[in-house]
């Protein structure tokens, strides 16, 4: 079975080929990111990215095609991010899969963008087994799962407010770092001083799985008006007070999250899922405690059309036989527990 995936719920547009036949796997993935042109507007204008994504979709089509060597007549099925995201930005995603369904006489299937994150450490050669705890940390969503199989998830924690994405992207503009500000404010912090700047630990001690950020990053607007004007070194190391500050949390939650859990395995998954420091600290903490860590490649941890046609492709194997092609309906707000 042969899934085409297609990925457009914010600022990227994704398009890949996964083949469920035996030494099949991922045959062709391509992608097309917004970055540039946001990036004068410090994030993301939803019309822009829009209208971005109707530029885009059918090139990348051509690529994955043209990459994979398979004709648009091998298509089995076309999986595509039903939500949550930008409505707009989903809408062009989902019009352009079922159109394509249509033409092509085969079934369509609507998947939760969540679900491709959670999923997408299986695209690594060294894959986790079901079931484990997965730490979704992507854009808006800072989630702990049980994971027991496709479509089979129990949620554990999640955050209250500002996710920790949206944290780092929000404390990258209090810092005068451009957009993205995550990744920039990462840098950032690789020069900062360790325990120079003192940042509370949201949470951490509350008894239970959620997160809290907001606060965080009130702290940090606090600081910096205090250091005003701010010197290159003093936001350095509040970047960095501000990263350790995130990475205790997740790695605190996420390790007592496993221990509730009874199991022995964590996936971490999402954009912030690629952060050096954390991914440096889940591997010192976890190994200690015999927990073993996946991640998705680095490539797949932001949006991507390859997460999407692998949940597609999985849920069809799990039994699910996609729906008619047709009508359809986006989902901007869309709980992972209830796909």
């Amino acid at each position: 079975m042969l899934v085409l995936g297609i990925e457009s719920s914010c600022d990227e547009t994704g398009m890949a080929l996964y083949s469920t036949a035996a030494g099949g796997g991922l045959l062709a993935h391509a992608l097309h990111s917004q970055v540039r042109m946001h990036q004068e507007y410090g994030g993301v204008v939803p019309e822009l990215a829009s209208r971005d994504h109707i530029r885009r979709v059918v090139p990348l089509l051509r690529q994955v095609l043209a990459d994979s060597g398979r004709s648009l007549a091998a298509i089995d099925a076309v999986a595509y991010t039903q939500g949550p995201g930008l409505a707009g930005a989903l809408l062009v995603g989902a019009a352009f899969a079922e159109a394509l369904a249509t033409a092509l006489e085969v079934p369509s299937v609507p998947v939760h963008h969540l679900e491709g994150h959670l999923l997408s450490p299986l695209l690594s050669p060294r894959p986790p087994r079901f079931p484990f705890v997965a730490l979704l940390v992507s854009g808006g969503h800072s989630q702990l799962m049980r994971v027991i199989g496709v479509g089979q998830y129990e949620l554990m924690g999640e955050t209250l407010d500002d996710a920790a994405g949206e944290a780092f992207d929000k404390t990258a503009k209090l810092l005068g770092l451009d957009y993205p500000g995550g990744p920039a404010l990462a840098a950032l912090a690789e020069a900062g001083r360790p325990d120079v700047v003192k940042l509370p630990r949201p949470m951490l001690k509350s008894g239970d799985l959620n997160f809290s950020f907001s606060g965080l990053k009130t702290a940090v607007l606090t600081r910096v008006r205090e250091l005003a004007p701010i010197s290159e070194q003093q936001r350095a190391d509040i970047a960095r007070a501000f990263q350790d500050a995130i990475v205790e949390v997740l790695v605190s939650k996420s390790l007592r999250a496993v221990a509730m859990s009874g199991l022995k395995q964590l996936v971490v998954a999402g954009g912030v899922g690629a952060n050096a420091e954390l991914r440096r600290q889940l591997d010192a903490h976890a190994g200690r405690a015999r927990i073993a860590v996946f991640y998705p490649e680095f490539e797949f941890c932001t949006d991507n059309g390859a997460m999407i046609a692998l949940a597609g492709a999985l849920r069809l194997q799990a039994g699910q036989s996609g729906k008619p092609a047709g009508a359809f309906a986006v989902r901007p707000r869309w709980p992972l527990t209830c796909s």
